[in-house]
């Protein structure tokens, strides 16, 4: 009986850490980037510097998309940056950083561009312009508009082509594009389903197809 309770005591010892041992290997590891906003959330701001230092040229670059002038988008860039500080502790771990990031800084432009407008006008900023509801659809013209956009020559007429979209059409051409984010990621950046940026980048490359044939054809 001795030896049963001595066996039960080692039991009862090595059970615990065994069960803690398989909890941990069920929860996956936390990335480089989750570390260091798990750091700069406990106020270790050369955390977030680090996480500053790599996503602030897509920051600025999708602000610049955004407002058009270089220093206000600096000024956003800054801003979104100073409220994902405040904002660290809503941060969820087990998701990536760019897309958050590009929320709140795509948020904060949105909100500028927003007072300059009459409200009339203000549709195109959130909604699909006049084509209805966007549904998700194949995109069988994808290679093609990837081809449309390579041939483009002039990197000064592929930008005023894309200056003339649409303000959501702007977002994902960029997000895809230029930052190369996933349609997931582009979605959590853009707060729209997943169907919806493929609906929206598939019309933006159909404007541009048209748009640079156009000024092709021109004598």
């Amino acid at each position: 009986m001795v030896a049963a309770q001595a066996l039960g005591g080692i039991g009862s010892r090595v059970s615990w850490p065994l069960t803690k041992v398989k909890d941990e290997l069920s929860v996956p590891p936390l990335t480089s980037e989750a570390r260091l906003a798990r750091s700069a959330a406990q106020g270790h701001k050369e955390s977030f510097a680090r996480l500053v230092d790599e996503h602030k040229r897509a920051v600025y670059g999708l602000c610049l998309r955004l407002v058009g002038d270089p220093e206000e988008a600096r000024d956003a860039s800054q801003e979104a940056f100073a409220r994902a500080y405040a904002a660290l502790d809503a941060f969820d771990l087990a998701q990536p950083f760019a897309p958050w990031i590009l929320r709140i800084a795509r948020n904060h432009c949105l909100d500028l561009l927003r007072r300059r407008i009459p409200s009339r006008a203000r549709l195109e900023l959130d909604a699909d312009p006049g084509d209805g509801p966007a549904v998700e659809i194949a995109d069988p013209a994808a290679q093609q508009g990837d081809q449309a956009l390579e041939r483009a020559q002039q990197r000064a007429a592929l930008e005023e082509a894309v200056s003339s979209l649409p303000a959501n059409y702007r977002e994902v051409v960029h997000l895809f594009h230029v930052e190369q984010l996933s349609y997931k990621e582009i979605a959590a950046t853009l707060g729209v389903p997943m169907g919806t940026v493929m609906t929206w980048l598939h019309r933006a490359r159909s404007k541009l197809r048209q748009s640079l044939e156009a000024k092709e054809a021109r004598p």
